[in-house]
This record gives structure tokens, sequence and C-alpha cells, in this order.
């Protein structure tokens, strides 16, 4: 797979200073491989949470690399889908891996929208969904192949091609649901400015109305939405809990989400625990 020859000034790869990022992560320099991607992949999303503060707040600066290397790189903050893949696919193309950025529908089953960015990568000759701005949802890349089912922390997920549309699944109560649905048409930089305007503004996303921190690891699931967490192990078990004004600072903390005091007072004013 060959990126388009103007590529990498579209997407301003060269403003990220790789050893900054990956001291960030907790990683080095490594040749490309699957192997290598894998790891990469997976150090980036236990590094660095899923969340939507600055939206909420009203304060985002926009999916800018530049902006996105002082958040999530400089300021050790998260963000959400498009700050994670831009800086993810920067990241992976100064090392050396071929990168085509993608945008996939959240829940296809539901009529959801075409919003969240999303990535291809290829390693040892073989194209993996690598998808470190989902969530709590994936670890590690998947190998685009159809049926393939990879352990995403403790909960099986699996690739299904129809035609050129790709659906990444989740194995729930035996049976498989549809996360989200992609093609391999890459995008340009204005695509994500326009889903982010709306991801980002608009009364019926999901980030703009409440709270929401993700994290992800072997074995543990924790989601912070609005004033409840919820944590959950592979097996099924679930356990929810209701976050009080007062534990608000202490839970973002506990999922790697430090504000400023004049940030968490904004917060906790139209916090509704």
């Amino acid at each position: 797979m060959t990126p388009a020859p103007e590529q990498a000034d579209e997407w301003t790869v060269g403003a990220l200073d790789l050893d900054a990022y990956l001291g960030r992560i907790g990683r080095h320099r490594e040749k490309p491989s699957a192997a290598a991607l894998r790891e990469l992949a997976k150090a980036h999303i236990l590094a660095i949470p899923f969340e939507n503060v600055d939206v909420v707040l009203g304060q985002h600066r926009g999916i800018a690399l530049e902006d996105v290397i002082g958040k999530l790189v400089r300021r050790r903050r998260g963000g959400y889908c498009y700050e994670h893949g831009s800086l993810f696919a920067a990241a992976a193309e100064q090392l050396g891996y071929p990168v085509r950025r993608l945008v996939a529908r959240v829940q296809p089953r539901k009529n959801g929208p075409y919003t969240h960015m999303t990535l291809a990568v290829e390693a040892d000759g073989v194209l993996h969904l690598v998808d470190v701005g989902f969530g709590a949802g994936m670890l590690v890349p998947m190998p685009l192949v159809d049926g393939a089912v990879v352990d995403q922390a403790g909960w099986p997920h699996r690739l299904v091609a129809d035609g050129d549309r790709w659906r990444l699944q989740k194995l729930e109560d035996d049976d498989w649901t549809d996360l989200h649905a992609f093609t391999l048409t890459p995008m340009h930089r204005i695509d994500y400015e326009v889903y982010h305007h709306y991801t980002s503004t608009h009364p019926r996303s999901p980030f703009t109305g409440q709270l929401v921190v993700m994290r992800l690891e072997e074995g543990l699931s924790r989601k912070l939405v609005g004033d409840e967490i919820i944590v959950e192990r592979p097996g099924g078990a679930k356990e929810t809990t209701k976050i009080p004004a007062e534990r608000l600072d202490a839970t973002l903390r506990e999922l790697d989400v430090v504000l400023s005091e004049e940030e968490l007072a904004k917060l906790l004013t139209s916090y509704p625990g």
C-alpha cells in the first residue's frame, strides 16, 4: 500500500517529535513488523486515555496535528478518535509503516453516522485494522482478513467482509454484535474537520452533553459516562457506580485524566453527580 505523494504534506507528519511520542507511551524505535505494530498500538492505548473533557468544556482547540501533539504528548492528556488516530498515524508513518486513514459508521445496525476515525496499517505485507481511538474497544491490531478473530483484552472481536465493506464485531452473549463498519476508502484531512465539527458541537452527538472517559487493559474495561463509572470484566461481570461531585477529581485521576483547578471547577458546574 503506497501513500499518495501529497500525504505527508496534507497530514503534517513531520510536526511530530517521534521520540517525545515514544517516551509518552513508553516505547522505543523498532523496525516495522506486525509484532512491533501490535506492541506500539497496545502501548498507545494503555498510556493515553480516551476522553472528551475539552468538548464538554467548550474549549477544544481542534484536531490539527500540532494541537493534538500539544495536548496528548506535551500536556499528557487524552482525547477522542480524531486525536488518537492522527497522532498514531503520524508516528506509524515516521516509523515506516504505510498508513491509510479511514472513517467508520458506529453502530451500523442502528444507522449511526460515519464519524469514527480508524486506520489501516500495513505490516509484514498484511493490512491491519488499528483502532487506538475506539474508547474501551480494541487493544491490539487485527489483520484485515475475513473472519479473523482476535482477543481484545479478554473480549473476542471479529472482522467480517461484505463486498468492499468491513464490519468490526464483538462477541456478546454468544452472539456477534456489530461495533462499526468501514471501507478502505482513504479520507482527507478536511473530512475529519467536518466529522469533528459535528461530533464536538452537535446537540445529538454523544460527546457534547456528557463526560466520557474510557480505559482498557487486559481483563478490565472502565468507562465513566456522565456521573456513572462502569467496570466490566470478561465473562460478563459488570459493576456500575455513581460518582458524586466530590469524587470526580479522584476518579478522573484514577483514569489518568488530570485537570487543572480551573478545568475541574468548570466541569463541576454542569456535572450531574
